[in-house]
């Protein structure tokens, strides 16, 4: 469905943040693509929907390709009619506008859209967001803000949803209450995902195929039972030890000095 071959992006006509970029994304799947911060993850997602132009980005080689059409140089609008949506990072819900009125917002770009039957849908998902369907968003928690967000890029009834850090700031067991949703959108709904996290454990939970990426490139890819014996993943992502005991921030400190020394 989605093909990203050798793609360079580079900001201000002088940084480079990806470098030689390559993955893909089959269709009905979740993949997870995983990272420390600075690893150019959103800024992979931005060359995919099209926002690399506002902060002075561009594809500068390479390209990327959904259902066979290069869409590398569409605008974000094109982009999201061909049922690409993305979830940015920090939620970016309009804070002024109900529940609801967020929702519906969604489905703009839909025509003909049955809005109450999506409405249904991503109540179903989101009790919750029933429950505060005539709140302001802005008054939410950090997790139903998350939650909101998800739903309403469900009602654009997107092919493909890009999920930028779904877990950032939120506790451990909403996380743990989106995740599932995440999983049961895709099984039941047929929806695509791109999922970008720092949590490894968490992503390589639900994922079908990951891929671990460092400082604008791809540096490892497989099935996620696979890549939880990798040695290198384990200790550098799931923070265990070759005999699987959690290592103390002190050792994983040390482990990142000596990668980063030995790379």
């Amino acid at each position: 469905m989605l093909t990203l071959n050798n793609v360079e992006v580079i900001y201000n006509d002088v940084i480079l943040v990806l470098k030689g970029m390559s993955l893909e994304v089959p269709e009905g799947k979740i993949v997870g693509l995983l990272g420390s911060n600075g690893a150019g993850k959103s800024t992979t997602l931005k060359a995919i929907s099209g926002l690399l132009k506002p902060e002075d980005g561009e594809v500068t080689d390479g390209n990327i390709v959904f259902d066979g059409r290069e869409i590398h140089h569409m605008d974000a609008a094109d982009i999201v009619r061909l049922g690409i949506f993305q979830v940015m990072e920090g939620r970016r819900v309009f804070e002024h506008l109900t529940v609801e009125e967020n929702l519906i917002a969604g489905g703009y770009t839909r025509r003909n859209a049955d809005l109450r039957g999506d409405l249904d849908m991503v109540y179903t998902y989101f009790p919750r967001l029933k429950e505060r369907r005539t709140q302001t968003a802005g008054y939410l928690s950090g997790g139903e803000q998350q939650m909101l967000a998800i739903g309403r890029a469900l009602m654009a009834r997107p092919r493909l949803m890009m999920l930028d850090e779904p877990s950032l700031g939120l506790a451990p067991l909403l996380v743990l209450e989106i995740f599932e949703i995440i999983k049961r959108i895709n099984q039941e709904q047929g929806t695509t995902i791109l999922l970008v996290e720092q949590n490894a454990n968490l992503t390589l939970s639900v994922a079908d195929y990951a891929y671990i990426m460092e400082s604008g490139r791809i540096v490892l890819e497989g099935y996620p039972k696979d890549l939880k014996e990798n040695a290198d993943v384990r200790e550098f992502y799931l923070g265990l030890t070759e005999v699987g005991t959690r290592k103390s921030y002190r050792d994983v400190k040390h482990y990142k000095r000596r990668k980063r020394w030995l790379s």
